[in-house]
């Protein structure tokens, strides 16, 4: 199946896949949002790492950018990782906010967005996002989309330099 995102969203945001000519764009927004993402996340902070993250894209990497619709602003990314296709239809959900966007609402819409193509598009059954507590806006964004807690995994991931802990939050396709 291919992993093409048509364009989704709403009348303030527009979820699409991120193309070459954001790169310059998307590195200022990390930059400027560099000491609150850290402790969670590290996204492409140069040209080309942001290049290296576009050239990843393949059946089972689907990375969106959200867009502010009034001003064409990179308000966030999705990240669709890890898709299994055969009797598991599942994928990881990674995602994260550049500033001055936080708080405004604007990820929940983006997040619905990409709901509807995770399920619609991708044809998944299940959606994983793993979100280390401390992290606490993060996990109020998906238990309010209407992901469930499913468990704690100890030191789970490898950030910053040490092993996180995350709770689990999955969502599977609504019937």
């Amino acid at each position: 199946m291919p992993l093409e995102l048509r364009a989704r969203g709403d009348e303030l945001v527009t979820l699409r896949r991120p193309e070459a000519r954001d790169g310059a764009a998307f590195v200022r927004a990390a930059l400027r949002s560099r000491d609150r993402l850290s402790p969670w996340v590290f996204p492409a902070e140069t040209i080309d790492a942001f290049d290296a993250m576009v050239a990843r894209i393949n059946p089972t990497y689907a990375p969106s950018l959200l867009i502010e619709n009034a001003t064409g602003e990179i308000v966030g990314a999705f990240n669709v990782s890890e898709i299994v296709r055969g009797n598991f239809l599942s994928a990881y959900l990674g995602y994260y906010v550049f500033d001055p966007f936080e708080g405004k609402g604007l990820m929940a819409r983006g997040l619905a967005s990409l709901i509807g193509f995770a399920f619609d598009d991708l044809g998944l059954h299940r959606l994983e996002a793993n979100v280390q507590p401390a992290n606490t806006r993060s996990v109020e964004l998906v238990r309010r989309a209407g992901f469930e807690r499913e468990g704690f995994s100890k030191e789970y991931l490898f950030i910053a330099g040490a092993w996180r802990d995350h709770e689990r939050w999955a969502m599977v396709r609504p019937r």
